[in-house]
């Protein structure tokens, strides 16, 4: 049987905040898997005795950046790592969308601002600050031109912090349109959903959001797929990928726009679509090196 681990957080006395993980365990165990989910920073952990380690929710890893690069470089060389430790290299820091834009994938334009570098902001549309290391719209806010003194501010938390900032203009049909999330496993197109808008105005940079507001299922249009296999194909080095979620926005020429790629820690929405779990199983099974035990025959 392929021994696989799930590597994810440890939520303390909390409750776990990723709904699909125990569905998935489950499943893979009935396929025939020893699975088991495992924190990505147990000390305990032996993942040279897994054929496959899976990172599925280490949503803990933005806070502690070096800690994670270490373990994924470290995880790597014990055993095969989901997505490979290059492709985490490369997808923990955002400023792989300048990537993407140069080699032709339509995004989101993005400017960086490293600690040292002078504040410039739009003065003529409302705009994003966030850090290109984060997730969950960890210090991510939304500006006016007006409000060109609170984004300084916000600049220079994130600067004392060592944070790099990036600056987006604000894609106005996010609040009509949503975000579509476009889901890829086993290097096959798996199920869509679309969220609505994270950013509300006025919401301080350090408040709490809602990730994946009004989540709903969603059937991407050809044009949203063509955008999403083109930032797939653009992923330095051609890896194998075993799961990608490619979130786009409707950009002011209409036509789709890649908002973010993630390639790391991607919430896989299983719970919206549960129908997916059997490719989820089947992929991961694939990339442990073995396939599904046959189903059992159904008694007439």
């Amino acid at each position: 049987m392929p021994r696989i681990a799930l590597a994810t957080y440890d939520p303390g006395t909390e409750p776990g905040a990723d709904r699909d993980l125990p569905v998935l365990v489950a499943a893979l165990r009935d396929a025939g898997a020893q699975a088991v989910a495992v924190p990505w920073d147990d000390p305990a952990a032996d993942w040279g005795a897994f054929d496959l380690v899976v990172i599925r929710s280490t949503w803990d890893y933005t806070w502690r950046a070096a800690e994670f690069a270490a373990w994924v470089e470290r995880c790597g060389t014990l055993t095969r790592l989901a997505n490979p430790p290059r492709v985490v290299r490369w997808n923990t820091d955002k400023r792989y969308l300048g990537d993407l834009a140069a080699a032709g994938v339509p995004t989101v334009p993005t400017r960086y601002l490293a600690p040292g570098e002078p504040a410039d902001f739009p003065g003529d549309r409302d705009y994003v600050v966030k850090p290109t290391t984060g997730a969950g719209a960890r210090y991510a806010a939304r500006y006016t031109p007006a409000e060109h003194a609170t984004a300084v501010r916000q600049l220079e938390r994130m600067h004392a912090e060592g944070l790099t900032a990036m600056v987006q203009p604000y894609v106005r049909s996010i609040d009509s349109a949503g975000e579509r999330a476009l889901q890829f496993f086993g290097g096959r197109f798996l199920h869509a959903s679309r969220k609505g808008a994270v950013l509300a105005p006025g919401t301080a940079y350090d408040a709490d959001k809602v990730a994946h507001p009004d989540l709903a299922p969603w059937t991407p249009a050809p044009a949203e797929l063509a955008v999403a296999e083109r930032a797939l194909a653009a992923v330095p080095g051609d890896p194998e990928l075993l799961y990608a979620r490619v979130d786009l926005v409707t950009g002011e020429d209409g036509q789709p726009r890649v908002m973010e790629l993630e390639l790391v820690e991607p919430n896989l929405f299983l719970f919206l679509h549960p129908g997916s779990v059997a490719g989820v199983v089947e992929a991961v099974l694939r990339a442990a090196g073995r396939r599904p035990r046959p189903a059992a025959a159904v008694p007439r």
